[in-house]
């Protein structure tokens, strides 16, 4: 240890008696780093961003759509939509079933005053609220009366009160709708973007019985948002649900469903593992620049050692032996490795800091691929910097006091 100290003051010396070799050699190594440590930290943001917008959608949720997927699929006519039996049967005759929130979906152009705001329309009930956990800012949701009656009473986003309302209080308000005069009882905690990109505030919620009388012209429920009790398995309560539509579609022997069931559950793992292996192949690709910038020390550190071969042979010829060589070359490679490390890990910093808000996705802090990436960049220099400083090691010192 006691070798150590002079032989890092040495190698500092060297590496600052020539700054701009000592700059392009660590290159590789910064850009390798940063760009680990960059890609790793962005993927983690976009794998909690995922995360964030799927429990959007809600927490232990099962959404019931007509057709084999998000499209009809298939050719043939389009499979019929469910009804209000069909909620009041699940609600009723499945166990672990919370709640069952139907679904009337429309869209239209929001008017009020010289105002006006395209936006979508969703018919439900007050069980959407409790589905979704989606607490209202201001006002209240529906009454089992407005919801009986088909009252035009409406709960809206914060995009819809926003490009409507401006800065008045919407509540108590009304705006016309598809020829509909609507009066806003309430407005929703803002939640943002959604899992697929859409805005989650832009939407109008009314009783499902008035979007039907008064908007689609049918007694239609486009699609069923259950929410399932957290004790009971989600995988046995798809099982039940899958069990009862098909009676009730009369669906029978190995006929296929004219349904389909998404677990948001499921939808999330299957993004954020999507996500990681992106996060995974997108940092070994960086990495890659990292064995060049080993490479790129290798090489100035073999440069290094035939520049100095007298310097080495003199240190020999007055009594240093080979190990103290071999440790003064090695240091030197290894403090241009950690260097680089360092100067990676400030501009990872930064980058990541100015990307995230970009790509619309969180910034999140990862002390371990920052320690890994050190770790490493540190290891590349022992690595490759040992053959050169082996080989000035074994310089036999009247030969390398000869050398010109």
């Amino acid at each position: 240890m006691s070798m150590l100290g002079p032989t890092l003051v040495l190698a500092l010396r060297e590496i600052r008696r020539h700054v701009l070799r000592s700059v392009l050699t660590v290159l590789g190594i910064v850009i390798g780093v940063a760009a680990v440590v960059t890609m790793v930290t962005l993927g983690n943001g976009a794998t909690a961003a995922v995360r964030e917008q799927i429990s959007g959608l809600g927490v232990n949720i099962l959404q019931v759509r007509p057709g084999q997927g998000f499209g009809r699929g298939g050719g043939g006519p389009a499979p019929a939509d469910f009804d209000m039996d069909d909620v009041a049967a699940i609600r009723d005759q499945v166990a672990g079933v919370v709640v069952v929130a139907p679904l009337s979906q429309s869209s239209g152009t929001a008017v009020r005053n010289a105002a006006n705001w395209s936006t979508t329309v969703n018919g439900t009930t007050s069980d959407y609220f409790t589905a979704q956990q989606w607490d209202t800012a201001s006002g209240r949701t529906f009454t089992a009366a407005e919801e009986q009656a088909g009252k035009a009473v409406c709960v809206i986003g914060s995009t819809v009160s926003r490009n409507l309302f401006r800065a008045d209080d919407p509540l108590g308000q009304r705006f016309r709708l598809r020829g509909l005069s609507c009066e806003v009882i309430g407005t929703l905690v803002t939640r943002g973007q959604g899992g697929f990109g859409n805005d989650q505030d832009d939407v109008v919620l009314m009783p499902i019985k008035t979007v039907q009388r008064r908007i689609t012209g049918n007694r239609n429920v486009r699609q069923m948002l259950v929410k399932v009790d957290p004790a009971y398995d989600t995988a046995a309560v798809t099982a039940s649900l899958q069990s009862l539509l098909r009676e009730r579609r009369n669906i029978r022997g190995a006929k296929q469903d004219d349904f389909n069931i998404f677990d948001t559950a499921q939808i999330s793992q299957t993004l954020q593992g999507t996500t990681r292996i992106l996060t995974s192949l997108l940092g070994a690709v960086a990495a890659v620049s990292l064995l060049v910038g080993g490479i790129g020390i290798m090489n100035i550190m073999l440069v290094s050692v035939t520049e100095r071969t007298r310097e080495i042979g003199i240190r020999l010829a007055i009594g240093a032996v080979g190990r103290e060589v071999l440790l003064q070359f090695l240091v030197e490679a290894v403090v241009l490795a950690c260097l680089g490390g360092v100067i990676g890990l400030l501009l990872a910093l930064v980058a990541s800091w100015a990307l995230a808000p970009l790509l619309q996705v969180p910034f999140l802090f990862d002390v371990r691929i920052n320690v890994v990436a050190f770790v490493f960049s540190a290891l590349i220099g022992v690595i490759f910097g040992y053959f050169p400083a082996r080989q000035a090691a074994q310089l036999n010192p009247i030969d390398a006091l000869r050398h010109e």
